[in-house]
């Protein structure tokens, strides 16, 4: 459909976004939720729903949703209930889901989204605790295809965050996505890997007449597996349903799948409502009882959150708004960065973290966690190159050889000869040698071409190993220079 007539319509977009919790054991059992073990491994009775069983609440899950109700300043429900959500599912060994209702543990409250004029809030429905299913997997096999289970998913406790219907582009979609992750690891409750599962996202949009106030059918879109998947799908969502309408159509209330390999959305099965699950108190469980004692408790040790850091990190330590986002973005990162800027001049801390040490992240293996380099140590490898200790060029092979081997930098320095050469009789004598084995460049220089200057100043760095000070082999060129030129006057 050509922007044209895209322009006729606008999207109602609201997320439903699943959140893993970083819990050891699952939410109602003692069974590990720890990733990528054998298949059907990490289960017993009480999560594969044997008869006789009874599930017991995992108290580390309720904490988890305490700590984000209170970053994104929800109402926490004093009391609240387990329901169970009945429905078949080859992946649901007890025939229903233990997830929260009527009454969900979470109300309400916003998350902050961008920064500047593009900053935009998502409002939040509701967040409620449940439990999931497991997995299904099709492999081929035998020239065909068959279907397995995996049941160690079973019982992992879920945080499901529902925002309002309040997002209009799949770009923001997206944005709000990158926050939540972002969020969510800040707040230690979860690592946000959408790749192994621990946070995935169900998007339910609709199509109206761009100023209309009435909301059409909505479709939930499933299968989104990434960030990027749920902005292509909601484009291609968002599309499909603007041409029905501009057909005289309308979309009908379903679920579809979001197909990577066509980059579309197909059927899965007409929408179900609430009443179709047959919803009803658990009444294995408790209402879930939430005091004020809890909550302070959690409150005691929230940690700065993502968008406070970001404006602390600009006003702070003057940052440019691009470092302070990037510095943000990360707990650990942005935490590595004010303990090496406590060493030396912010700025160059920030350009030497975004620089030289995401660069070393990104090598296999990379981690802040088992980067050899401690943030101590990069300040004071910084404030050498500061005081002109050593060159910036130097300063970058010193780094390299820190994460190699951990030394400190004082130490490599001091092995290696690095120490910066200052002594203007020294480059004097090296600035001589230069312009004697290079008359060449010396002749065109005097002739005009200033630009062979800087041909001199990288043969002085040569002849000292990369240790001459810039300013001041600069400054032994220009006096050797000034002294040739008045051995050819007349």
């Amino acid at each position: 459909m050509s922007p044209v007539l895209l322009e006729a319509y606008e999207a109602v977009i609201g997320l439903e976004v699943h959140v893993q919790l970083a819990t050891a054991t699952k939410i109602f059992c003692g069974c590990s939720t720890a990733f990528g073990a054998a298949p059907n491994t990490q289960v017993c009775p009480v999560c594969l729903g044997h008869p006789g069983v009874l599930p017991v609440l995992n108290r580390a899950a309720v904490e988890a949703a305490v700590r984000f109700g209170l970053a994104v300043g929800a109402t926490i429900r004093p009391a609240s209930r387990f329901a169970r959500k009945n429905y078949f599912y080859p992946d649901l060994p007890k025939g229903y889901q233990i997830s929260q209702y009527e009454s969900p543990v979470l109300a309400g409250g916003m998350v902050p989204v961008g920064t500047g004029s593009g900053a935009f809030t998502v409002p939040l429905h509701r967040a409620h605790l449940e439990e999931d299913a497991g997995k299904s997997m099709h492999p081929a096999f035998g020239g065909g295809r068959v279907s397995l289970i995996d049941l160690n998913r079973a019982g992992v406790p879920l945080l499901e965050v529902v925002t309002e219907p309040a997002l209009d582009t799949p770009a923001g979609a997206h944005a709000f996505l990158v926050r939540m992750r972002q969020l969510v690891r800040y707040l230690g409750i979860s690592d946000g890997n959408m790749e192994e599962g621990s946070l995935r996202c169900d998007a339910n949009v609709s199509v109206r007449h761009r100023g209309s106030g009435e909301l059409n059918p909505k479709t939930e879109i499933k299968n989104l597996n990434s960030f990027r998947h749920v902005e292509q799908a909601l484009t291609w969502e968002i599309e499909r349903q603007a041409g029905l309408l501009e057909d005289g159509g309308m979309s009908v209330q379903a679920t579809r799948l979001w197909d990577e390999k066509t980059g579309r959305t197909r059927i899965m099965r007409t929408k179900e409502d609430a009443d179709d699950y047959r919803y009803f108190p658990d009444p294995d469980l408790r209402p879930l009882v939430i005091d004020e004692a809890l909550v302070r408790e959690v409150a005691a040790d929230l940690p700065e959150l993502p968008w406070v850091r970001e404006r602390r990190l600009e006003a702070d330590y003057g940052l440019a708004r691009t470092d302070a986002l990037l510095l943000a973005g990360d707990r650990a990162l942005a935490e590595y960065f004010e303990r090496a800027a406590a060493r030396c001049d912010p700025g160059r801390a920030a350009h030497w973290v975004t620089g030289e040490v995401l660069r070393a992240l990104k090598e296999p293996g990379g981690s802040l966690e088992s980067l050899p380099v401690t943030p101590e140590a990069l300040g004071t490898l910084v404030t050498l190159v500061e005081k002109g200790t050593i060159t910036g060029r130097i300063a970058k092979s010193v780094f390299a050889t820190m994460v190699e081997t951990g030394d400190d930098p004082q130490t490599i320095i001091a092995e290696r000869g690095l120490t910066q050469v200052s002594d203007p009789k020294a480059l004097s004598v090296a600035a001589r040698e230069v312009l004697d084995a290079h008359p060449g460049p010396v002749a065109e220089y005097f002739g005009g071409k200033e630009t062979t200057f800087q041909f001199f100043i990288g043969q002085v760095m040569r002849r000292t190993g990369g240790r001459a000070n810039p300013d001041a082999a600069r400054r032994a060129l220009l006096r050797e220079l000034e002294e040739r030129k008045k051995e050819m006057e007349p």
